[in-house]
């Protein structure tokens, strides 16, 4: 069962998920979310990436829809989301591809890394509005180096979709966390 620390932690990002507001999460608004995703340059219409980012929070729409969706609405509450949360130890491998394609949305440039514009810009993208980062990036930047490499990134990926420990980085990856 996902800690209270998780379950705050993701609070959040189902409230940046839930397009419409209703406290549920339907198909329409991973459709919602894929859209925002295009709008990052490297992810626009008609691009490989498009396919694969739209592919990628598709298929996790469907992996939440068979964990979480006990009552067969097709719809997912927020219990519903953390009944997921606990299968992602399992699902490493998933989770890590995940973060390479998030990179490679994120990496606006195609340097091989995210800088602390392009984190913003990967945050306020989950989001769906403006946040405040401010001291966020260098918590994450693992080695100091002002940027975060696959690596890094993949890491802290897992972190915040998997950790269970307030201390790690990369539970700030997509925001500060919420207190409550």
């Amino acid at each position: 069962m996902a800690s209270a620390f998780q379950e705050r932690k993701l609070r959040g990002m189902f409230a940046a998920f839930d397009a419409d507001g209703d406290g549920y999460l339907r198909e329409e608004d991973f459709r919602a979310l894929v859209a925002r995703w295009s709008l990052l340059p490297r992810v626009g219409a008609g691009t490989g990436l498009r396919a694969q980012v739209e592919a990628l929070l598709m298929g996790w729409w469907a992996a939440l829809l068979e964990a979480g969706d006990a009552n067969g609405d097709g719809a997912v509450d927020m219990a519903e989301l953390l009944s997921l949360v606990d299968r992602l130890p399992a699902m490493v491998a998933d989770v890590t591809a995940t973060a390479h394609t998030v990179f490679d949305a994120v990496d606006t440039n195609g340097d091989g890394r995210i800088s602390p514009e392009e984190h913003h810009r990967l945050v306020e993208t989950w989001n769906g509005r403006p946040v405040d980062v401010a001291g966020v990036f260098e918590r994450l930047d693992l080695n100091g180096d002002g940027h975060l490499d696959r690596t890094e990134f993949a890491t802290l990926w897992q972190q915040f979709w998997i950790s269970d420990d307030p201390t790690e980085p990369g539970n700030w990856l997509c925001g500060r966390i919420p207190e409550q």
